[in-house]
């Protein structure tokens, strides 16, 4: 008997092409309106001891094809716990080779672990139900979908936390999962201190109309929404524009924008190093958080990341770069891989939501020991 594939359900993407026993060639659905591809998310349905062989063919012309070089595809059978599940890349003919024997009747594979809008909305629903703990929603996306921003605490630091503006990046709502885990815990005594000395303003998805379609990169009307914070508009980012509405209403000290790599395999923040209003005393502050976090957990690295902007040529339609100039904060944006991290890599499960959330508690932590000085 031959195995079903499918991909129709909330954030699923994959094209089926061919399907022989249980094998099958595959493709990956292009973002609408874009040329943007790389999320995939499929379940098959296959007898238990089935050895199955998944092919997703045309990957050379995927939006990074770097990130497929030494990566394993995540697989999970409850969609509980996601391993990974042995691939290989063939870099000339573009095709990654899933291999896995199934243990039940039903698995599911993904690019990474899915956050789903059903679990952002169970996650909306019991945060905000805390006392202390209010949902605002700062405006609607172009399906008409909430931007929904969980807002605490009674200091005076504005705090913006901010997440999957790439939607495909779902790692990053995993951090979400786990920052809010320790800030809704009343017990916490770092939670508590972040509470006395700061506002939090927490958006766990900026985008999503493309997290639901099962994009990679960009909204419904095909818009990267990180190219969209200098000149933001209803029409094509209503995202950004609301977003950053509220951060003109409350100002921001500090701020993360938290994404996924698809090729770096490590976990490294990126700042503003390149623009036009940078001082030292900005700098000593981002580099000091950024040498504490190091610090603390080793999951976190300074090895490893992206090229820094040289003075005056950070790009301003970038989130970081926008929000440091426009409000003075110390801002950054936080990557996590799709991979395994390179330094402290787990076979089983490679970069994981586990760890996501693990990561989330110690950034928090982090900014407690700082926030005096922020």
């Amino acid at each position: 008997m031959s195995i079903q594939i499918t991909a129709a359900f909330d954030s699923g993407n994959i094209v089926v092409e061919n399907i022989n026993g249980t094998s099958a060639t595959l493709s990956i659905r292009k973002d609408k309106d874009s040329d943007f591809f790389q999320w995939f998310h499929f379940r098959v349905a296959c007898d238990i001891g089935d050895e199955l062989k998944l092919d997703i063919t045309g990957l050379k012309d995927s939006a990074y094809p770097q990130g497929w070089p030494n990566y394993d595809a995540c697989v999970s059978e409850d969609r509980e716990y996601w391993g990974r599940a042995a691939s290989q890349y063939d870099e000339k003919s573009g095709t990654l080779s899933i291999s896995y024997t199934a243990t039940s009747n039903i698995a599911w594979f993904a690019y990474f672990a899915p956050y789903t809008i059903d679990r952002h909305h169970d996650l909306i629903a019991e945060v905000s139900s805390i006392e202390g703990i209010s949902c605002r929603t700062l405006g609607y996306s172009l399906e008409g979908q909430p931007i929904d921003c969980l807002e605490m605490g009674e200091g005076r630091k504005q705090i913006w936390l901010y997440a999957r503006q790439h939607p495909g990046e779902s790692m990053a709502e995993w951090w979400m999962e786990g920052a809010l885990d320790m800030l809704s815990d009343h017990s916490d005594p770092v939670a508590r201190l972040l509470h006395q000395k700061c506002r939090f303003h927490i958006i766990p998805n900026m985008n999503p109309d493309g997290s639901f379609r099962g994009h990679l990169r960009t909204n419904y009307a095909g818009t990267n929404l990180n190219r969209e914070w200098l000149e933001p508009s209803a029409a094509k980012s209503p995202e950004v524009l609301c977003t950053r509405n509220a951060m003109d209403e409350t100002g921001v000290d500090f701020a993360i924008d938290v994404h996924g790599d698809e090729a770096i395999p490590a976990v490294f923040i990126a700042g503003f190093e390149g623009i036009p209003s940078w001082t030292d005393d900005m700098g000593r502050k981002y580099n000091s958080y950024r040498d504490r976090l190091a610090a603390r957990t080793p999951d976190f690295q300074t090895k490893l990341g992206y090229p820094i902007a040289a003075k005056g040529k950070a790009n301003l339609s970038m989130s970081t770069n926008q929000v440091a100039e426009r409000f003075g904060a110390i801002a950054m944006t936080l990557e996590m891989p799709f991979k395994d991290n390179r330094d402290l890599p787990d076979p089983d499960q490679g970069w994981s939501p586990e760890r996501c959330k693990l990561l989330a508690r110690d950034c928090l932590a982090t900014l407690a020991e700082q926030i005096d000085d922020i």
